[in-house]
């Protein structure tokens, strides 16, 4: 399998404009203009820079200058400059709005009435989003308020939706996104300004014009592809019903795989990841994840799949056609708290459903930590990856701590903060399988086990809540306590139920921190909020008789984005207590 096959650095088809002076292309969904993550370089300009390097046999970067720049999820054109030369006529006609921009936009909730109007309004940002400032009536951009206005016509409508096209007069952020809002009609598939459900944000650079900077002749540059927002007007949100469409699931995939272009060319520091999140991706019902050179599908057994069969297979072609060598599939229970076997042939086959099968053991890669993988064993493949920034974190506060990882599982957690220096781990999980595992894994990572580490790195095969009274009896400490407990578990001893249980496990990790003490704290349980969560892990503090110092929301992973306007699956704080 080729990497560069299934994210290539740039696809010539979306080339819309290059000459001597200029370079314009077609920037999909997904794809952030610039300043993407340091550690996963995955914008516009790098792998544009990357694409004309690979393109035309270049031995350093050709330049680009930036002159404009479009939202992550906006698509649209977007140009840049090629010559230093060219920049003075350019940034100059931007900042005297001589620049003709156009986009398209499909909506939800504009008055029937409302043909063509013109929108004019003040803006304020707001950290991340904008809002309209009413009753100013005086410009000079005091107190950060910006005058914006759009002209807008409807092209096209379908039931309470609408396509429109819009030129912007003035270039603000998210100027669009927030002015339509304010007048009722948010642009669909937008989480921050309540847009309806849609695979995407319907919004789309349509075209751009200028006086070309050597030549001084006008240039208009078109991209014409609003299929995705044509589609949406006259059907809406599909749904379950994306399954049936050919195109929108085409579209769908596509899409989800653009998403991932800095994991897939990561250059094999991180080779296991998420490809589609479910409704996060407009794919409901539906996982999949990267490892190394195998998928591994999960679909979550409702109607979706139980009604329509073929709707599987014809998923299961796609994913192989991508290119990967083989795909296992996994079918998981509707309710997480029903438990079955999971080594079943019928919800779990052992060989590849696609494909190539996978040696027994996979080894993948988490920012460069190795780990293993096992494909064919169950429901379970030995990793979560959903923690990888959890990981992260964890790593860089290790040095010197001493850890306890409660619900171990394979020890993942456990083997990055050995690598990350502390003095000393502690796994702990009722499942003596796991812990055996979790040996491999530190074994993998290169920690040896043996001579003097023995006494530094140990697995305890224990209840958790059994094993955390034991200590606090003791009158053992840690520095660091990481709980990631499943939603529901069962031991001889007891039945742990996240929703109910989480603040008595709270409280039993905060009697064995040492002053000063951290914890890292997971929910995976749909059912519980994220305030909910929150105050779980409250309760557990002063349960304890200690003084909560701060909770902390840690971010989640891109590859596992939200349902639109809904909070991710996985909640993560760090704790810190007096």
């Amino acid at each position: 399998m080729i990497r560069s096959c299934v994210w290539p650095s740039w696809r010539p088809e979306h080339v819309l404009f290059e000459d001597e002076d200029l370079f314009a292309v077609h920037k999909p969904p997904g794809v952030p203009s610039q300043a993407a993550q340091p550690d996963r370089p995955d914008d516009l300009v790098t792998r544009l820079k990357l694409f004309l390097m690979e393109r035309d046999g270049l031995a350093r970067e050709p330049y680009l200058g930036i002159h404009q720049r479009l939202d992550r999820d906006t698509s649209g054109v977007i140009v840049f400059t090629k010559r230093k030369s060219a920049n003075a006529s350019l940034a100059e006609q931007f900042e005297r709005r001589e620049i003709d921009k156009r986009y398209v936009a499909a909506v939800r909730g504009l008055p029937s009435h409302a043909r063509e109007t013109v929108l004019v309004d003040h803006l304020r940002r707001v950290e991340d989003h904008v809002e309209v400032v009413r009753g100013v009536r005086a410009l000079g951009g005091r107190g950060g308020i910006q005058r914006a206005v759009t002209r807008l016509r409807v092209r096209a409508r379908t039931d309470d939706r609408a396509i429109v096209d819009l030129v912007l007069e003035t270039g603000r952020m998210h100027q669009a996104r927030v002015q339509l809002a304010h007048v009722g009609a948010p642009v669909a598939g937008d989480p921050i300004y309540g847009g309806a459900p849609a695979p995407r944000l319907m919004l789309h650079a349509a075209s751009i014009a200028f006086l070309h900077p050597r030549t001084g002749k006008r240039v208009v540059i078109a991209d014409r592809d609003t299929s995705a927002l044509e589609a949406w007007v006259a059907r809406g949100d599909l749904g379950a019903r994306i399954y049936d469409d050919d195109a929108a699931l085409d579209a769908a995939m596509a899409l989800a795989v653009e998403r991932r272009w800095g994991l897939g060319r990561s250059d094999g520091k991180t080779t296991a990841f998420r490809l589609i999140n479910e409704d996060g991706d407009a794919l409901p019902g539906l996982a999949v994840d990267v490892y190394g050179e195998h998928l591994v599908a999960q679909i979550y057994a409702s109607e979706i799949w139980n009604d329509h069969p073929a709707r599987r297979d014809r998923v299961l072609d796609r994913l192989h056609a991508l290119g990967f060598r083989g795909v296992y599939l996994k079918i998981r229970p509707k309710q997480a708290n029903v438990l079955v076997d999971t080594r079943r042939e019928d919800i779990a086959p052992a060989s590849p459903v696609r494909g190539e099968a996978a040696p027994e053991i996979v080894t993948i890669h988490e920012e460069g930590t190795p780990f293993c993988a096992r494909l064919s064993d169950g429901l379970s493949t030995g990793i979560f990856l959903d923690q990888r920034q959890n990981r992260r974190l964890l790593r860089s506060l290790a040095k010197g701590a001493r850890v306890a990882n409660v619900f171990s599982y394979t020890c993942a957690f456990s083997v990055v903060a050995a690598l990350g220096g502390a003095s000393r781990t502690v796994s702990v999980d009722a499942a003596v399988v796991a812990l055996l595992r979790g040996r491999e894994n530190f074994a993998a990572a290169g920690v040896d086990l043996d001579g003097g580490n023995a006494s530094l790195h140990t697995f305890i095969a224990e209840d958790a809540f059994s094993w955390l009274s034991r200590v606090h009896a003791k009158g053992d400490a840690f520095d660091l306590v990481v709980l990631d407990p499943p939603s529901y578990s069962s031991t001889k001893k007891r039945r742990f139920v996240a929703e109910s249980d989480y603040g008595e496990l709270v409280a039993l990790a905060v009697r064995v921190l040492a002053p000063g003490g951290k914890i890292i704290a997971c929910c995976n349980h749909r059912g519980v909020s994220r305030t909910k969560f929150r105050r779980m892990v409250h309760a557990g503090v002063r349960m304890a008789g200690r003084e909560l110092l701060q909770q902390k929301d840690l971010p989640d992973g891109q590859d596992f984005p939200p349902p639109l306007g809904k909070e991710p699956f996985m909640k993560s704080v760090l704790v810190t207590v007096r």
